[in-house]
């Protein structure tokens, strides 16, 4: 991380303050017509994949259902309820848009989220030991974890995490890496198990019991249409969030280093910590705009569709200070996740096994 002293830090603090209270100034009609829109059209995205997937034992009617399912599942997740859980509208006093009582669809309950990331994973950003989205406690992604032969599998656990993570986020506060040695026990969890349990079992029964069964001539087709759609949703996700944080050049910090942070040193953290990658209007959307993953550290409070224009300023305060801004389009930014999942599954050159 590029050192800076206190004076420069303090600075760094006040520029970014400065865009934070601008922004907060000028909240209003546009944000609460924005959340409203994208609340209204994953409605119809969901009702038109509802009432189109028991039509679809014919391929191209299935494929339509499916594709309007998971993108409303997409949209519903990453930029509704992620950003509301934020407390992005919070300023709206909309019952329906309060951070604290959004229950999302997806197996993670909003209660366990706000614990994992809104306060963990936000707070401790890529702090190895303190943040434990960081690699979800089984990938190797830094040589301050060290090498075991279980990485070798890592490619594997990383293709199986993508592929179910709705499950992987909903179960990741049962910390199976302390569990596993002995730091906490099952009985310790136990509260955490029937929270997940019944949220887990609500969305399984709803998607792959309940309507399938109000089509039962062709509940196969409805199953398959919502494991697709689920699917869907599963890896654009993982991946949106793993190039957010995963990147070769993303950095991470030692608790040390963490110690009594000041504010302005938080700002650099996270600046330093996350990763942006480019594209279109409806990439950022469905993206829940953590393709500006930068701007949500640093402001995750503020409303997400902001972040384009906040970007700007945010860039510029990055070269007053000589910050390396971490963009790049999602292909290569996703390669670089790819090149790092590979390179840490090996062990580091001259590994030899002993303590």
């Amino acid at each position: 991380m590029k050192k800076l002293n206190d004076t420069q830090l303090n600075e760094l603090q006040k520029d970014l303050d400065t865009i934070r209270n601008d922004v907060l100034a000028d909240l209003g009609e546009r944000d609460a017509r924005h959340i409203r829109n994208m609340v209204r059209l994953h409605r119809k995205l969901e009702l038109g994949g509802r009432v189109l997937m028991p039509f679809g034992f014919i391929p191209p009617v299935f494929l339509a259902a499916t594709a309007s399912l998971g993108i409303a599942k997409i949209l519903e997740n990453m930029e509704i309820g992620h950003n509301v859980m934020h407390g992005q509208y919070d300023w709206m006093n909309d019952p329906s848009l309060n951070s604290q009582t959004y229950e999302w669809d997806t197996v993670c309950s909003s209660a366990s989220w706000r614990r994992t990331h809104n306060f963990e994973h936000h707070t401790f950003t890529n702090v190895i030991g303190k943040d434990r989205d960081y690699g979800y406690a089984v990938l190797r992604l830094s040589n301050d974890e060290p090498w075991k032969p279980r990485h070798l599998l890592q490619p594997l656990t990383y293709a199986a995490l993508s592929t179910l993570f709705q499950w992987g986020v909903g179960l990741h506060e049962l910390e199976t890496e302390k569990l596993a040695s002995g730091e906490l026990s099952l009985r310790d969890k136990l509260p955490f198990l029937k929270e997940a349990a019944k949220k887990g079992g609500r969305q399984a029964f709803k998607d792959y019991v309940f309507f399938p069964l109000l089509t039962l001539p062709v509940a196969p087709v409805v199953l398959a249409g919502n494991a697709g759609a689920n699917l869907m949703r599963n890896l654009w996700a993982s991946n949106v969030i793993f190039c957010g944080h995963f990147t070769e050049d993303a950095e991470t910090f030692t608790e040390e280093e963490c110690e009594g942070e000041s504010k302005g040193h938080w700002y650099l953290r996270q600046l330093t910590g996350s990763s942006n990658f480019t594209g279109g209007k409806w990439l950022h959307v469905l993206s829940g705009h953590l393709s500006y993953q930068i701007e949500h550290h640093v402001f995750p409070d503020l409303p997400a569709h902001r972040y384009p224009e906040i970007s700007e300023k945010v860039q510029e305060v990055c070269r007053k200070h000589g910050i390396r801004y971490n963009t790049g389009s999602f292909s290569k930014q996703y390669g670089t996740v790819v090149k790092r999942i590979l390179r840490y599954s090996l062990p580091e050159p001259g590994f030899s096994g002993q303590g």
